[in-house]
C-alpha cells in the first residue's frame, strides 16, 4: 500500500500541515475536492481505523446545517455521507506505512512526522 495523504488543497490547515511535513515527497497526495474518495478508498480507511464515525467531521458546515447532530446516525449513516461530500472527511487523512492518522490534532501531525522520519 503507497503513503497517500488525503487532503483539501484550499484548507489553510491542510496546506499549513502539510508545509511542516518532513520527506512530504513519500506520500501521494489526493486533493479530495477534485478527486472524490472511492468506496474502495473508503473501505481502506474503514478497515484501518476500524470506523466510519473515526473517520468523520462533525465540524462540517453540512453536519450543522443538515442537522445530524440531533440525528442517530449509524455507521452505514456515516459510510453513506462521507461518500457523499468531501467535506464530511476529517482531513487531512494520513496513510503510512499501513497505519492511519485521521485530522488536524497537534498529537496526530507529530505522529505523522515521525512517521515520516
Amino acid at each position: 500500500m503507497e503513503n497517500k495523504i488525503y487532503y483539501l488543497a484550499s484548507c489553510d490547515t491542510c496546506r499549513k500541515i502539510i508545509k511542516s511535513l518532513p520527506n512530504s515527497d513519500r506520500l501521494t497526495f489526493h486533493d479530495i475536492r477534485q478527486n472524490p474518495i472511492t468506496e474502495q478508498e473508503l473501505e481502506e480507511m474503514y478497515q484501518l481505523s476500524g470506523s466510519y464515525e473515526a473517520l468523520f467531521s462533525k465540524k462540517a458546515q453540512l453536519y450543522k446545517s443538515m442537522d445530524l447532530k440531533n440525528k442517530n446516525l449509524t455507521e452505514a449513516d456515516f459510510k453513506k455521507y462521507l461518500l457523499e461530500h468531501y467535506t464530511f472527511l476529517s482531513r487531512p487523512v494520513f496513510i503510512i506505512n499501513d497505519k492511519i492518522y485521521i485530522g488536524n490534532g497537534q498529537k496526530n501531525i507529530i505522529e505523522v512526522i515521525k512517521a515520516l522520519t
